[in-house]
This record gives structure tokens, C-alpha cells and sequence, in this order.
């Protein structure tokens, strides 16, 4: 790994943080990331960490590895076979983000929406959909206790840090949503709209940004750092113990 390049990326991530986005900080971080790899990319996060830097500031720094790494997604699951650890996330993944986008327009329906009486039928498919997304905990078991804990052994802690705090985050946001759709007849309709859209916009947004960061940054990461097939079989092992999600595909 080329130290001078984590240095120079934890620097500019540095500035980036303090000073904000300018056109040439950008330009300067969109040049080293396009030439680092996901692990460099991970200890420059956890240099950022280690000098006493919140692992929540991190999170908006996430835009300029995103334009980077948007394309990688098809390359990553090259280098993996239905059925392994990696790619069963991923596929879990895919599904996650059909039900942001269904919690997207059911709330869009509910906003429009004048009247409770009016709203049952979308009030009926919102409580399916937070189903569906708090289904999603075997997959962050799986994520957190297998996954987590092998790149933690090899040093690798500043990403998985930050991802299981937002899986703690968006676990609350859920379980609020849940209980506003279950009250929904108990409150004064404005104010029901209101709970939902806050809660609501909340996930979609940021569980968008967590997966994307998973999925292009974290999950490269593993690859690249969690060598030999034997280790991988294992892990599967483990994560088929824990469990899978309802709407896992299967492999």
C-alpha cells in the first residue's frame, strides 16, 4: 500500500471536512481516489478516526468516493460466485432498495392524502414495507458479527465502525415509522402526515447512502483484505447460522 497516497487523501478529506466542498478540493480528492484502492481508501477514513475525528463527520465525505466508484459494482461481483458472502449482501441489497423506492411513493400517496379514511389503502402498504425493511436485521447480524468482525481482525475498523452506527441509527428511524403506522388512527392526521414524511425521507435517504457505501466501499474492502477460500466457506458457515432474510434470493 502507498502511504504518501493515504496521507495526501486523509489530508485533503481533512480540509474537505473543515473548509467544505470547493471545486478544487474536489478535483484534488476525485484525483487520488481514482488511483486508490479500497483499503487505502479505508485507513485514510480510519487515519481520520485515530487523530480524534468523528466517524459521523466521515459520512458526507462519501460523495467523492461515490462518483468514483459507481461503475465498480458489475467488476465486484465478478470476482465472486452467487451463494458467497459477498454477493448474497449485495443481492439483499437489491431488494432493500425496492423497498425505499415503494417507501418512497406510498409517501408521496400518504402526503397528498387529506383524509385517514382516504389513506387506508396506503396506510395498509406502509406497514408491509416497514415489514419488509425491519426484515432486513438477519442481514446486519450477518454483516456485523461475521463480515465486520474478519476485516476488524485485519486492522481494518475505521468503516465497519462507522456502518454499524448507522445500522443502530436507521434501526431507531425504523422502529419509529413502525409505531407512527400503527397509530395512525390514534393521531390527529396532519400530524401523523408529518411523523411519516420526517421518518420516512430519513431512511430512504440514508439508508440509500449506507448501502452505496457497502457496496463500493466496504464490501471491495473485505475482498481485497479477506484472502483464502477456506476463510470465505467458513464465514458462509456462520452466516448461514445466523440466518438469512425473507426476501433473500435464493443462490
Amino acid at each position: 500500500m502507498d502511504n504518501k497516497k493515504i496521507k495526501k487523501l486523509t489530508e485533503v478529506l481533512q480540509k474537505l471536512n473543515q473548509e467544505g466542498v470547493t471545486e478544487a478540493l474536489r478535483k484534488e480528492a476525485l484525483d487520488i481516489v481514482s488511483n486508490i484502492s479500497p483499503v487505502e481508501l479505508s485507513i485514510a477514513e480510519q487515519n481520520l478516526i485515530e487523530k480524534g475525528m468523528k466517524p459521523q463527520d466521515l459520512r458526507h465525505l462519501c460523495d467523492i468516493h461515490m462518483e468514483v466508484l459507481k461503475d465498480e459494482l458489475d467488476k465486484i461481483k465478478t470476482k465472486i460466485e452467487p451463494g458467497h458472502v459477498v454477493y448474497t449482501l449485495i443481492a439483499e441489497h437489491d431488494k432493500i432498495l425496492e423497498f425505499l423506492t415503494q417507501l418512497e411513493e406510498v409517501n408521496s400517496k400518504i402526503q397528498k392524502s387529506q383524509k385517514y379514511i382516504n389513506s387506508l389503502g396506503e396506510i395498509k402498504e406502509l406497514k408491509t414495507i416497514i415489514f419488509n425493511i425491519l426484515d432486513a436485521e438477519n442481514h446486519h447480524q450477518r454483516e456485523e458479527k461475521v463480515l465486520f468482525t474478519e476485516m476488524e481482525s485485519r486492522g481494518i475498523t475505521g468503516p465497519t465502525r462507522i456502518m454499524r452506527m448507522e445500522h443502530e441509527d436507521l434501526k431507531t428511524k425504523k422502529n419509529s415509522l413502525k409505531v407512527t403506522a400503527e397509530e395512525a388512527s390514534e393521531l390527529i392526521f396532519n400530524e401523523f402526515k408529518e411523523k411519516v414524511d420526517e421518518s420516512a425521507k430519513y431512511i430512504i435517504f440514508n439508508m440509500r447512502d449506507h448501502i452505496f457505501k457497502e457496496n463500493y466501499i466496504l464490501y471491495p474492502t473485505a475482498i481485497e483484505s479477506i484472502q483464502g477460500k477456506d476463510i470465505w466457506n467458513d464465514m458462509k458457515r456462520r452466516c448461514d447460522e445466523i440466518g438469512y432474510c425473507g426476501f433473500t434470493p435464493k443462490a
